[in-house]
């Protein structure tokens, strides 16, 4: 619906900042989204103001009660987004540093919670080192084992069918990675989840959605999990902050806190109310989107957040669709001799997300040479972030070629005339 409404796909683009230029470079098309989605021009206006206030919150006074306000709301505009319900899901929302670091958070307080009692720890060879470098660190200091499920390098995800056997009764902490940073491909999370309730019924089950967040649904309510955990720059608000979802009783083990306040406080120190306001513009935005591709009353919150994300989904399809098999008079990469599409072309789990090999070139002169054109894209390395999925594959790095629901199937189609240079044919 998007792809096919000049009108409502312009008036998306003029939300975001530097839409179609680096304030650097000049012109360029952004593909590069995984490493960070643009931003929206309400998040900027909303961080620039809220900077300028001096007051804390907690305090007597009408600036600092309308803080507590704008907080509060921010965070009942998130569970909104996570659809965490009160008498479903219920739980709460804090923010910390950054996605990765409130991953280590919760989930060495997840493991240490289980120390006594011992038990395991159950992930994937998928995940970012996000997560699995949480839990191979407080397994270790639990004396726990670790195990890691492993993915399959064919399709680059992992589902229930892999998780189940694993799962023992014992099993205290699982994670699971929505959407792979490297490959782009999502797995089932409410599958996964539901194998391991069947085992281990009191697992903590902690996701971590930050590459998944800005590409399609988000419902806890039908996960049955315990945390969730984004990184907001990555769904169109800032850097500077993550943002985590909480399961009442995992809210409940000991955790880093000040002694003698509240014991279910995850929030360490003075709140940055600009983030937290930042979270509402992107809600806003979704809500606004979802009223432009369905006829949604404006009441209806969820309705609205839940069309966008279908419209979002949709459109991300469509261009990566075009991306393979080609759109205009541009041969997809499917055509393209020497050109090599990791998880294969026909993948349903794929989103947003192209991550390519071309013969005789390493990714990085790949990247190089599409900047040069003014395209941005990223190379992936067999390092610590994408070693778990390029190395068994036999890949010294990748490019990626992250897209967005902002971004046009006229810049798929300038990027594969680039490709083609590129690749020789």
């Amino acid at each position: 619906m998007l792809g096919t409404n000049p009108e409502l796909i312009e008036a998306v683009r003029a939300r975001f900042a530097h839409v179609d230029e680096c304030p650097f470079q000049g012109p360029r098309i952004f593909f590069e989204n995984a490493g960070g989605a643009l931003t929206l021009r309400s998040v900027v206006e909303t961080s620039t103001r809220a900077a300028a206030v001096p007051d804390n919150q907690g305090r007597d006074n009408p600036a600092s009660a309308e803080l507590v306000r704008r907080i509060a709301k921010a965070k009942e505009d998130a569970m909104l987004f996570f659809n965490a319900t009160p008498g479903r899901s219920g739980g709460q929302i804090f923010a910390g540093e950054s996605g990765t670091e409130l991953l280590f958070r919760v989930i060495s307080a997840a493991i240490l919670s289980a120390r006594k009692q011992g038990g395991r720890v159950l992930g994937s060879t998928l995940e970012h080192p996000a997560t699995a470098s949480a839990c191979e660190r407080w397994a270790e200091i639990a004396e726990l084992p670790y195990h890691q499920v492993a993915h399959d390098d064919a399709t680059g995800t992992v589902g229930a069918a892999e998780y189940a056997p694993a799962v023992t009764p014992d099993t205290r902490v699982a994670t699971i990675l929505h959407t792979s940073p490297v490959t782009g491909m999502g797995v089932d999370v409410a599958a996964i989840s539901k194998e391991i309730r069947k085992v281990a019924p009191e697992c903590f089950i902690i996701v971590d959605g930050i590459q998944h967040a800005a590409h399609g649904h988000i419902d806890i309510d039908a996960y049955n999990i315990d945390a969730y955990v984004i990184s907001p720059y990555k769904v169109f608000s800032r850097h500077g902050y993550g943002l985590a979802w909480i399961s009442d009783r995992l809210a409940r083990v000991p955790h880093n806190s000040l002694r003698g306040g509240p014991q279910e406080n995850w929030e360490m120190g003075t709140r940055d109310n600009g983030a937290y306001e930042t979270f509402s513009d992107v809600v806003a935005y979704l809500e606004w989107l979802g009223g432009e591709v369905s006829d949604l009353p404006a009441t209806d919150r969820r309705a609205r957040i839940e069309a966008a994300a279908a419209a979002i989904h949709s459109h991300e399809h469509d261009l990566t669709e075009a991306m393979l098999r080609g759109t205009g008079n541009q041969a997809g990469l499917a055509d393209l001799d020497g050109v090599e599409v990791l998880g294969g072309l026909d993948n349903p789990a794929r989103e947003g997300l192209v991550s390519l090999t071309v013969r005789g070139k390493d990714a990085v002169t790949v990247v190089g040479e599409l900047n040069q054109r003014g395209i941005r894209t990223h190379a992936r390395k067999a390092d610590h972030y994408s070693g778990n999925i390029l190395r068994p594959l036999g890949l010294e790095s990748c490019v990626r070629v992250s897209m967005c629901h902002y971004n046009t199937e006229g810049e798929v189609a300038e990027f594969l005339a680039a490709m083609r240079e590129i690749s020789g044919n």
